[in-house]
């Protein structure tokens, strides 16, 4: 299973940098490549919109 970032995502770039795969990627909003994904959940710690869920 890995993380997907939902529409609440405010592309503020909290998670990127946190990622330790380099699974997320910038746009409109961050997009997670869910073949990279560990499913640690980093990236939702330091959410602050709790934007990334569990698939």
């Amino acid at each position: 299973m890995a993380y997907v970032i939902n529409e609440d995502c405010i592309a503020c770039g909290a998670c990127e940098p946190e990622c330790p795969e380099g699974a997320i990627s910038p746009g409109d909003i961050y997009v997670i490549d869910p073949a990279k994904c560990t499913d640690c959940g980093t990236c939702a710690s330091v959410c602050p919109v709790d934007a990334p869920q569990p698939e």
